[in-house]
């Protein structure tokens, strides 16, 4: 079953956030994950405000992308997204058509 990334970013250092940027995808491929969304226009509808940036990767599944985020290639990437963004991350699991 397939899994999501959903992630909710305000980047706080542009220069610095690149390096992240320019290393993360690598990770996501070697996983099999897939850019859905990332940046672009959104709107809250309801909860919280609107975040400055959204991203959704797909994966084919909850393990995959569970691993691909603890993976040490992923892991090096986060640490040039250290202190250049806020972040928060949650890996949903998809449901049955």
């Amino acid at each position: 079953m397939k899994a999501y990334w959903i992630a909710h970013v305000e980047v706080l250092n542009p220069d610095q956030y690149v390096g992240y940027t320019q290393r993360a995808p690598a990770a996501f491929a070697l996983y099999g994950g897939r850019l859905l969304a990332r940046g672009g226009r959104s709107e809250a509808m309801e909860g919280r405000e609107t975040p400055q940036r959204s991203v959704v990767i797909e994966f084919d599944s909850f393990d995959q992308a569970v691993a691909c985020y603890h993976s040490k290639e992923y892991q090096q990437a986060c640490q040039f997204r250290q202190g250049a963004a806020a972040v928060e991350i949650v890996i949903v699991e998809g449901c049955v058509p």
